[in-house]
């Protein structure tokens, strides 16, 4: 049990079971928690925050109905996937402006906390959000990846789908999309060069050539600590069905680690989800990194103590990067 009475803050949606399994955790070593949703502001939540004169950091608090963290005693901020800000009750002007000052100015709060473990910042979640970037830093770090193609230009999509074929489009972010109000998850999808018509003009698309792949590998990287798991399926989107997947718990190589490791200082990150194609002679190819990807769906099958990991992390509130 910790004697330590600073709070670890934990920012997400009421609906995360991710979350709730650290929270469990958590509960049970007597640390501290504060669980709070930055969309439930300012119905359900408040923020004051002060600065300046004879303070040189952020003080104040932020409170809940039922809790109350002391800006400047929070141990670790755990970002997992707030819902975002609305104020439904404006009319869209004013909304839009309300918007502004509440990301901003309680957000901003939020990502200028003293002395505190972010898991991970908002502002390198970010960054690392952008595909482009993240693939820029992938190839830098040291990783194998396939051929990839942004653009909006229809005969150069054609082109590198000839060239490189087989190819796939994957979408460049993925905003929530609802069919019949369920939040549905867009396949990545193979694509031949008389599929392509003038409505890629449209905006910007995202073509990689399609990895011949034995298997596909997640890791998940929390602190200093890799979990690496094979997912074993016939499926080109193993996201598409988790009932056709056999998981196994599997090493890094060590180069592949020193690329994770490259990748995630260049970022600022403390944890990351890292999808590879694993080629039937063992080569491992970087498809992408999620700074908030899921990962606790991994934790029965395979008996890997991620939940344990996340918890040490937050409950020390400091990172050793080197």
């Amino acid at each position: 049990m910790t004697t330590d009475p600073r709070p670890v803050l934990v920012v997400t949606n009421l609906d995360d079971p991710t979350a709730d399994l650290v929270i469990a955790e958590l509960h049970g070593r007597g640390v501290p928690v504060v669980r709070l949703d930055s969309g439930d502001f300012p119905a359900t939540l408040s923020c004051s925050a002060y600065i300046g004169g004879d303070t040189a950091r952020w003080g104040g608090s932020v409170a809940t109905p039922t809790r109350i963290a002391e800006l400047g005693e929070v141990r670790a901020l755990y970002y997992r996937r707030p819902s975002g800000f609305a104020f439904p009750h404006l009319d869209p002007q004013d909304a839009r402006f309300a918007v502004a000052q509440a990301r901003y100015g309680l957000g901003g709060v939020l990502a200028s906390l003293p002395d505190c473990l972010y898991v991970n910042h908002p502002n390198r979640i970010g960054d690392a959000e952008y595909k482009p970037a993240g693939l820029a830093a992938a190839a830098a770090s040291g990783f194998t990846l396939p051929p990839s193609l942004i653009t909006n230009q229809p005969d150069d999509a054609r082109a590198f789908i000839k060239d490189q074929g087989p190819v796939i489009f994957k979408p460049l972010s993925v905003p929530l999309y609802l069919v019949d109000g369920k939040a549905q998850t867009l396949p990545v999808a193979e694509v031949t060069a008389d599929e392509i018509d003038d409505s890629v003009s449209g905006t910007m698309h995202l073509f990689q050539a399609r990895m011949d792949k034995a298997a596909d590998v997640r890791v998940t990287v929390i602190g200093e600590q890799i979990f690496a798991v094979r997912i074993d399926c016939d499926l080109l989107d193993w996201r598409t069905d988790y009932s056709a997947h056999t998981y196994t718990p599997i090493t890094t190589p060590p180069a592949v680690a020193r690329a994770i490791r490259s990748y995630l200082m260049h970022f600022g990150l403390v944890f990351g989800a890292f999808d590879f194609t694993l080629s039937a002679s063992g080569e491992w190819t970087f498809i992408e990194c999620n700074p908030s990807g899921q990962w606790a769906w991994l934790e029965p099958p395979t008996g890997l103590p991620m939940t344990a990991a996340l918890a040490d992390l937050l409950e020390r509130g400091t990172h050793d990067r080197t």
